[in-house]
């Protein structure tokens, strides 16, 4: 029997462990579909360095994937938390199909467009002719899993949000042992160099999309799955509005990430050539490893704040905002600390070049020189998202991204001069200001409504 945990009991600690762990292990896991390809291909003898920064121009599809499954999974998912906790099932389960329908119909139009315009959305990235022999035939084949890719991932915060966080955990894992398995058969025994990556990653996704979709069909999940026919679309247009304008918030943060690596690599490309790419490429998987327990932590917390604020438990609701914060900003805290004393250590499980080592050092310690600062953004984030505040968590995210780093980008290194260090230097500037500015305003517009809403049910 599949353990549900019980977002009901009033354990809040408990119960964040409960969803945040399985999810931690889950996000670590999924790491190893892109990862893994990284640290391998890194190391293909005579081509690492080239194809590593290849493989970092195909970044901004692949986190614009992200963002079209986030626009609909995590829409979706906080807002069948608070259902859940409203006692309506039906309403629950209209959403979670309503966001498979438009994850489904999303990859299909995504496929077809980045596999007709490739090569110039490669061009435009800033491929060199050299970086594009690696880019094109990596993105071409890694297109081919773009459904089984965005279903696995869609679709596992509504196992979750239903309490079966063992569950999600395991949809990964499947995918991702898949993918330790085949990243060096294909790679390395078969000399498919990065099409084997490539593919490797896609028959993963594959596995782990069909168990994700199989439980939620299946007796045990609480809501079931089913796909909506086209022809009955029109009666969910409601919900289909009520999860886009939710998940704007998460589809903007991975877009403008796809935006800001765009930027990076066009600037990098200008004032450091391919190496230089390269080194962002490794900083950028380093920072992904980084960010995920932050991101399991308030993705697991967020279905908790989401049923907790559903049933107007607001003492429980305040709780899980203030351990999501604490543990947070103490992780980071630490890491920030390992990075300044220990680059290498992180450098080296992407590339054993010492030219490519020494150049990239300076560009770490530059680059998260504010990490624990982006907690206050993240917890914000999260805690507007969970709560359904659309305006506010859409705010934040074009504010960091598109109205700092993006402009800084190009300010920095055109402006005052500073090339590459100030691509870098664009990161923690923007840590610190949309941290402080949006942690703020979520203290001074949630903690009222709170206090409001708990003074109105003991009166």
């Amino acid at each position: 029997m599949t353990r549900q945990v019980d977002f009901n009991n009033d354990r809040i600690l408990s119960n964040i462990f409960a969803t945040a762990i399985p999810m931690l292990v889950a996000q670590l896991v999924h790491l190893l579909y892109n990862i893994v390809d990284r640290i391998y291909i890194g190391r293909i003898p005579g081509e690492g360095t080239a194809a590593l920064g290849g493989i970092g121009l195909c970044f901004p599809v692949i986190l614009m994937i992200t963002a079209f499954t986030n626009l609909f999974g995590l829409g979706g998912a906080p807002l069948c938390s608070i259902a859940r906790g409203e006692g309506n099932r039906k309403k629950a389960s209209d959403i979670m199909n309503c966001s498979f329908f438009m994850l489904v119909a999303a990859s299909l139009i995504i496929f077809i467009l980045c596999e007709l315009f490739a090569r110039p959305i490669l061009r435009m990235f800033g491929a060199s002719a050299e970086t594009m022999a690696y880019a094109l035939p990596y993105l071409r084949i890694y297109l081919l899993g773009t459904t089984a890719s965005m279903l696995a991932t869609g679709m596992n915060p509504f196992i979750t949000s239903q309490g079966f966080s063992s569950v999600g955990m395991l949809t990964v894992v499947i995918g991702a042992v898949a993918n330790l398995l085949l990243d060096p058969l294909f790679i390395f025994a078969f000399h498919m160099n990065v099409k084997g990556a490539a593919l490797a990653t896609i028959l993963s996704q594959l596995l782990s999309a069909l168990f994700a979709l199989r439980f939620l069909r299946g007796p045990e999940a609480e809501l079931h799955l089913r796909l909506i026919p086209v022809r009955e679309f029109k009666f969910h247009l409601k919900t289909a509005r009520d999860i886009i304008s939710l998940g704007t918030a998460s589809f903007i943060m991975q877009f403008t990430n796809s935006l800001v690596q765009v930027a990076c690599n066009s600037v990098l490309s200008r004032f450091g050539g391919d190496l230089f790419i390269s080194i962002m490429t490794i900083i950028s998987s380093v920072r992904q490893i980084l960010d995920t327990p932050i991101f399991a932590l308030t993705d697991g917390t967020s279905p908790i704040i989401g049923y907790n604020y559903g049933a107007r438990k607001v003492p429980n609701v305040k709780k899980a905002i203030v351990i999501m914060t604490l543990i947070s900003f103490a992780y980071t805290l630490i890491i920030w600390i390992l990075i300044l004393v220990r680059p290498r250590m992180f450098i080296s499980i992407f590339t054993s070049d010492p030219v490519l080592m020494e150049a990239a050092v300076p560009c770490m310690h530059l680059y998260f020189f504010t990490f624990a600062f982006q907690t206050l953004q993240i917890s914000g984030q999260s805690v507007f998202k969970s709560l359904n505040k659309k305006k506010h968590a859409v705010f934040f995210s074009l504010f960091r991204k598109v109205i700092m780093v993006v402009p800084l980008t190009y300010l920095l290194p055109y402006a005052f001069g500073m090339g590459t260090n100030g691509v870098f230097i664009a990161e923690p500037i923007s840590n610190v200001i949309g941290g402080v500015l949006c942690f703020t305003t979520m203290l001074l517009t949630v903690i009222p409504e709170l206090n409001a809403m708990e003074k109105a049910k003991t009166s």
